[in-house]
Parts: C-alpha cells; structure tokens; sequence
C-alpha cells in the first residue's frame, strides 16, 4: 500500500505544487511583507502552466528560455503602460510574435502561452506597488521558484515521469487489446460498426499514448542511456509497439467469421485470450509504475492449448473450410505471438541499436527555426491565421477596457487568451466551462471570504485552491476555472478589495472576454475543419500507401524494425488519429452537414480497416514467400497505390480481383508457405477498396 501512495500519478506533482505555493505565500507573510503573494503565486501558475516533461538540463534550458520571455512580456507591459498608443502596438506585435512561436515545437508554444499570460498579470497588478518594476521581478521570481522546486524533484527522481508514461501506455494496450476482443463476440453482428468505432477510439488514444512516451524516452536517452533502466523502458516501448503491430493486425473480416461460428466457441476462446492479455499488460503496467519485475501467467499456456484443439476439431469436423482454416491459425499464431512477446519483455537484448530507433523531433538548429517559421507565414497556415486572430482579439480587448471604466478591465484579455483556441468547437466549449467555472467559483468564494477573514486563512485558502486548480486543469475545466476564481479572490482581499466588487468585474470581464473569443474565432477567417478534410484524407492516403510499399520492400529483403519502417508505421496511425479528431471537431460547427459527418466515419472505420490489413502483412514480413507470390504482391500493390493516389478505381479492376481470387484458389493445399496470407489480405483490401475510393470522391465533392 506504501508503495502505491509512493508511487501514485499525482504525488510528486502535488508536492511540488504545494511546496511552490506553499513558499510563495508562508515566505512573504513570515517577512511581512503579504501583498508580494500575489506577484510571487501568479508567476508559480505561470511557471507551472508552461511546463513540459524533459530531462534536467532541459529544464534549465527551458528556465532560460522563460525568464527571457517572461522578462520581455512582464517588463515590456510595466514600461509602456502609460502610453496606450506604445503599449497597444507592443501589445498586439507580442501576441503575434509568441503564438508564431509555436511552430517551433511544443516547449516555445506552451512558453509562448506563458509569456502572453505572465503579460496579462502584469496588467491587471500594473498599479499594484509603487515602484513600477517591483511587479515583474517577483512574477518572475515566483516562475524562477517553481521551476527550480521542479529541477530538484527531477534530480531526485529523473526517469519518474517516463515511468508513468510508460505505464500509462501499456494501460491504453490493455484498454486496445479489450476493445480488439469485442470483434470476437458472435453475439454483437449488428453492433459491428459501433464496436470498430470503439476500437479506432481506443487505437487512438494508444497512439497519443505511443507519441507521450516517445518524446519523453528520448529526452532521457539523452543523458541516462547507459543506465540498465533506461534501456529496459525503451526495450518496453518497442515490445509495446510490436504487440500493437500484431493487436492491430486483422487476419480475416470479423463479420463473416461471427457468421460462421455463431453457435462455436471458438470465438470466445480467442476473445478470452486477448483480455487475458489485456490483463497482463495492466500487470506490466503496474510493474512498471511500481518498479518491480513483470511475471507472465503460466496459465497462458493451458488456454492456449484449449485453443489449439478447438481449431483441431473444427479442421476434423470441416475439411472443405481450408481458407477459414488458414485465418484461424494465423490468428492462433499472431496470439501465440503476442504471448511470446510478454513473457520476454526484460530482455534487453532484444533491439540492437533501439538508441537509433527513437527519432529527434527537436529543432536541429537556426536553419530548421527558418523553415518552420517561414512555412507558417502564410493565410494557409493555421497558426499565422490564429496569430493574427489573437491579436485581434487582444487589440479589442484593450479597446474596451480603455474607453470603458471597467474595474479590473484586464480580466477580458486574460479570459480571451485562456478561452480563445484555434477552431470553434474547441472555444465554444471552454468558453462554456469558463462561465460556468467563474460562476461557481463566485458562489463559493464570496462566503468564504467572509467566513475566513484572517490573512493566515486566506493564505491556507490560496494554496489549497492553486493546488485543487493544477489537479483538475486537464481533466474538469470547469472545477479548475472555479478554484482559480477562488485564489483570485483571497488574492484580491489579500490586498483589501471588497469580494462583492471583484466578483461584479470577474464576471463582467469573463463574459466579455468569451463573447470576443466567440466572435473571433466565428468570423476571424473560421477554420470550419470541413474545408480541411481532403487535404488530411490526401496525406493519409499517401503514409498508407508509403507504409505499404516499405512493408513489400522488407518482404524482398528481409524483416528490418529500422527509423523508416517505425516511422512509416507511426505515420499512418497518426494520421488515423488527425482524422478522427479533425471528424470530432466537425461535428460540433456549426450548421453540421450530417451526410459528411456520416460519410466520414465510415471512411475512418474503413481506414481502420485498411491498417489492420497493412499491420498484418507487417506482422508477418519476417516469413518467406514464393518469387511467384512476391511478384503478385509487387504488381497488386503497386495498383492499389495508383488506386488511392489517383482516387479512381479503374476498369480492371474485376479482372484483378479475380485473378487474385484464382491465385489463392491455387494456394489453398500449400501450407507450408506464406502466400496464402499474404494473398489473403492483399484480397481482403481489394474488398473495401471501392467503397474507400467512393468515399473519398463523396466527400472532397461534399466538402469542396
């Protein structure tokens, strides 16, 4: 139980967040010196709200990078405040500029969004103290205590956070591996589309998973690879990836299987294997959170048996099913396979150079800086479209507060940038959460200011709010924006203002600020996702054709788990999960075209389809086929290429089909090879072919 509470997802999060507010607070008031709360905690849930997962000395580097940030937004605001036609130009070049930077990867958007918020801070304390700097040097004294509390904790314990992603990753295994087992419920036929809908959501958010722990294993490669535990967690990463290779793979259409053994057990048996399995990589998952060694099930083998001899009777009652057979036993043998991989998962040896496997996404210097800002300089970027949107938003923000008297006007630029997000869906629902949130939190705060009037309760109050709002930031949106309400408030009374008068202006600015972030992001170039639909289902089209034609070459020239056969992989699902996210977002814009919407999901369930094929051919590259075989799927795959780059499914197509469908016709009393399989799925993607190629033509008319 110690072990659990020790090696809990939120504990070191938790106490570096209440030992950051806790000094932000305790410090100034043992001092005497209570109003530097407020400078000193924002600059914490600045600090705080920038941070990214990396090794020590990223974080120092990231450090540097943020007090120069901070530095220029905090002083820059302090400076020019008395000059409004100054401080409005600065304003809105700033905003442009730091959400610019965020085409240069995930640490300078996320110290981006900082620098804009630590900005926004400084404008609503600007009159404060008395001496215009002393605001700035402690929002960025409090940023510089937090991150310093995060490079101790990192020291402490450097590879913790990867061990959570990892386990976590392993958890969304599971979570697929379960979803995969629901194909085999013969009672469920009419319930096919829905449960291939939830095993694409499950794959999905295994894919992000994968992408989580990737970034994170490769800062650690960095500095600790000649560490035992760091090869073994990559070690785990390649086994994960594998078993999702072999999970995703799909041998045969699950409807017509269900079909044929409705009244068998034979379904339920390989379903039951696959939760068993989902079961033991919840196990390693567990190990590895815990930081013990994972022990495989002995009693796999008992159902593993069972299994063999159910497929045994079927080949002795059902000779003439030999296709069937076939599928049956390479579903056996994919399971067996996935097994094998579970058992030996510590052994370390098992990728040679898995250093060389882990690809950098970093920049690689002041050229690549160049070319992403250069390629994003564009109305056709997304990003430069939301970059001047932003400043927009935050030129009319100021604007209103100028001219009006609001009392603590600032508060709409703070909302609009919290609230504010690249595509309407997405604003739509924070603004929501926001109000909601600020509601609740006026509620609630208002009461407690008076109930607890005495300084050393608001500040017991001010951590425990700063503490609950980190903890629900990412989960309950709604619940984080209440509890920041609440630190706002015993902020506010820290420095006597009355709690009824914040609470007007709160609520006043927070409407304000969603109506201009609505507004914005309505008819400031709206990026209705629709419209980007093509160009997303054109580059998933083409990583799924780059997968195919790597997967042919290894055929010819062996197994290789080289960076471009991962990479080609992970590109594929990647884009699997662009699209869905991109179909998600689109159904909730406005004026919905249902038949696109529809349209579309059937199309990313047949991509889904589509992949399982591509992985199961990718799960068996390492087996020998015949020259004859080898120059069929050279020839079919070059046509199914042409087929999805070409979006026309062409006249010859009959003829292909069957002469395929003759070929394995041939190959059925060949059981010694692979080409049965391999024939077999490339059939199988010849099935679903035209309906992908309709699709796809239906809807870039439709979105077109």
């Amino acid at each position: 139980m110690l072990r659990k509470v020790f090696y809990h997802n939120n504990l070191l999060y938790s106490l570096r967040i209440l030992i950051s507010l806790t000094g932000t607070t305790l410090i100034p008031w043992y001092f005497g010196h209570t109003l530097l709360v407020i400078p000193l905690t924002l600059g914490v849930v600045a600090a705080a709200l920038t941070e990214i997962d990396t090794r020590p000395l990223g974080r120092c580097i990231n450090l540097l990078f943020i007090l120069i940030c901070f530095s220029v937004a905090s002083f820059s605001v302090q400076i020019l405040f008395d000059y409004p036609y100054l401080f409005i130009i600065g304003l809105v070049c700033s905003t442009f500029i730091f959400t610019l930077l965020g085409s240069l990867g995930q640490r300078y958007a996320v110290i981006s969004f900082g620098s804009l918020l630590i900005a926004a801070y400084t404008m609503l304390g600007h009159d404060m103290f008395s001496n215009n700097f002393i605001l700035p040097i402690f929002l960025l004294i409090g940023a510089l205590w937090y991150n310093i509390v995060a490079i101790i904790e990192t020291l402490i314990q450097p590879i913790r956070a990867t061990q959570q992603n990892l386990s976590s990753c392993f958890n969304q295994l599971a979570n697929y591996l379960d979803a995969k087992a629901a194909m085999f419920d013969p009672d469920e036929q009419q319930g096919f589309q829905n449960q291939t809908l939830q095993l694409t959501e499950s794959n999905n958010q295994l894919i992000n998973a994968f992408n989580t722990v990737k970034r994170s294993l490769f800062n650690r490669i960095k500095s600790y690879y000649g560490q035992t535990y760091v090869k073994k967690m990559v070690n785990y990463y390649f086994v994960a990836q594998d078993i999702h290779e072999r999970a995703s793979s799909a041998h045969v259409n699950y409807q017509e299987l269900s079909i044929n053994f409705k009244h068998s057990d034979m379904l339920f048996r390989f379903g039951r294997i696959l939760n068993l399995q989902a079961k033991a990589c919840r196990r390693v998952a567990t190990a590895i959170k815990l930081n013990q060694n994972y022990v495989h099930d002995p009693l796999f083998a008992r159902d593993f048996a069972n299994l063999a001899e159910s497929i045994k009777q079927y080949q002795e009652r059902d000779k003439k099913s030999l296709l069937i057979l076939k599928s049956l036993q390479n579903l056996y043998n994919n399971l067996l396979s996935i097994d094998r991989l579970l058992a030996n998962i510590d052994t370390l040896q098992q990728f040679a150079n898995d250093k060389d496997l882990i690809v950098d996404d970093e920049l690689s210097g002041f050229r690549d800086i160049f070319i992403k800002i250069k390629n994003n300089l564009t109305l056709k970027s997304a990003l430069f479209r939301h970059a001047i949107r932003m400043s927009l938003v935050f030129f009319i923000g100021y604007m209103i507060i100028h001219f009006t008297p609001l009392s603590h006007g600032y508060w709409i630029i703070l909302t609009s940038l919290f609230v504010c997000q690249p595509n309407y869906s997405t604003t739509k629902h924070r603004l929501q959460l926001r109000v909601l949130g600020t509601i609740l939190g006026i509620i609630i705060g208002v009461p407690l200011t008076y109930i607890f009037p005495t300084v050393e309760a608001q500040l017991f109050l001010i951590v425990l709010s700063g503490w609950l709002f980190f903890l629900f930031k990412n989960s309950q949106y709604a619940y984080a924006t209440a509890f920041i309400t609440l630190l706002v408030f015993f902020s506010f009374s820290l420095a006597g203002e009355s709690s009824i008068e914040v609470a007007i202006a709160r609520i006043v600015a927070t409407i304000i600020g969603c109506i201009i972030a609505w507004l914005a992001v309505s008819y400031i170039w709206p990026d209705w996702k629709f419209r980007n639909l093509p160009n997303i289902i054109a580059h998933l089209t083409h990583n799924n054709c780059h997968y195919l034609a790597l997967i042919g070459s290894q055929y010819i020239l062996g197994k290789n788990n080289d960076v471009n056969y991962r990479v080609a992989r992970r590109a594929v699902h990647d884009s699997s999960v662009d699209l869905s996210t991109q179909i998600t977002i689109m159904a909730k814009e406005p004026h919905v075209n249902t038949t696109l919407i529809n349209q579309s999901f059937r199309f990313l369930t047949l991509n889904h389809t589509f992949i399982s094929y591509l992985s199961t051919l990718g799960a068996h590259r390492d087996q020998a086929i015949s020259k004859q075989t080898l120059d069929f799927f050279d020839d079919i795959s070059v046509y199914i290429i042409n087929t999805l780059s070409d979006i026309k499914l062409g006249k010859d197509y009959p003829q292909i089909k069957q002469t395929i469908i003759d070929y394995i016709n041939n190959l059925q009393d060949d059981s010694t090879h692979n080409d049965l399989l391999v024939m077999q799925q490339l059939n199988l993607i010849l099935d679903i072919l035209p309906e992908m190629i309709t699709l796809i033509q239906t809807i870039k008319r439709e979105a077109g």
